[in-house]
């Protein structure tokens, strides 16, 4: 685990907000030089504390607007078949992100599409047409909030 001090903490929940944001405004924020700043900054990309920055897209700007959850069981479970199926759904244009999990899903696969018959295809068509592939559950996102270290916009606050 890397040894983090209140400053890189401060820094890296700057960062962690708006990636986008100059070492000046992170200084500024964090109350340091914009040298301390950025030597610092560099320093967690060295330690590899920081590995990169993420690009948040509007889905439905980029006509994705459906996301799903498809839990997939994998049968029978073996290293060589778990590790197959991770290699080609990974690399799926429909796929957001992949989740190797344990309980009664081995793979919990993210997904974005155009409408539900896009949705439909890909888990009729594609999932289940694989052998290893024993069980699929979907479920529909109805909203997709990215707090935190993830990136992108929280929802408002409630007000009182």
């Amino acid at each position: 685990m890397a040894d983090l001090d209140e400053l890189d903490t401060a820094i890296l929940a700057e960062l962690t907000h708006d990636a986008r944001r100059t070492n000046r405004d992170v200084a500024a924020a964090v109350g340091v030089a914009p040298t301390t700043a950025l030597d610092r900054t560099r320093a967690l990309r060295d330690r590899g504390v920081v590995r990169g920055a993420h690009l948040v897209v509007d889905l439905p700007a980029v006509g994705r607007p459906v996301q799903a959850l498809v839990a997939i069981r994998i049968r029978p479970p073996s290293r060589p078949r778990i590790e197959g199926f991770r290699n080609w759904v990974s690399h799926l244009p429909e796929v957001l992100a992949v989740f190797v999990t344990t309980g009664a899903e081995d793979f919990l696969v993210h997904v974005a599409v155009a409408d539900n018959q896009q949705l439909y295809a890909f888990v009729v068509d594609r999932l289940t047409e694989r052998p290893e592939v024993a069980d699929v559950r979907t479920s529909v996102v109805y909203e997709h909030l990215q707090p935190g270290p993830c990136g992108g916009e929280r929802p408002p606050r409630p007000t009182t």
